[in-house]
């Protein structure tokens, strides 16, 4: 079974290929494909994200370079990404441990709290904002 890089790009080509639908260990998620650039590399990337609480490094990328783009289905879509904190944390943390019961269960297994990434849209660009390349 195909791991790490090679399972993301199989995901990715079929997400692409069934407008935003996936079968295997992905399926059933809502899933989006997220647009970085690597925070020391500068190197485009992209990777699914099923809305999982990890911190690995498509999250420090986005970090690093929120101005982004996602696919949702057959959209691409420029967005601006931030952490939420406080209250907004706390309600959306909750709304997604009833979706996803796994947060909930994944949550008691560490001790660190759990980052929520939000994606606003972006309608137009803004004065000083990075070039973004939408294929």
């Amino acid at each position: 079974m195909a791991d790490g890089p090679d399972i993301n790009h199989q995901i990715i080509d079929e997400f692409r290929a069934n407008g935003g639908r996936v079968r295997g260990p992905a399926e059933g998620f809502s899933l989006l494909l997220l647009h970085t650039t690597g925070a020391r590399s500068g190197a485009a990337r992209v990777n699914p994200v099923a809305y999982q609480p990890l911190a690995d490094g498509w999250y420090h990328n986005v970090l690093a370079n929120p101005e982004t783009i996602v696919e949702i289905g057959t959209e691409t879509v420029p967005v601006r990404a931030r952490v939420a904190v406080g209250e907004e944390r706390e309600r959306i943390w909750a709304r997604q441990k009833v979706f996803y019961p796994r947060y909930a269960r994944y949550e008691q297994q560490t001790t660190r709290e759990i980052p929520v990434v939000v994606l606003e849209r972006l309608s137009s660009r803004r004065p000083g904002s990075r070039g973004l390349d939408i294929r």
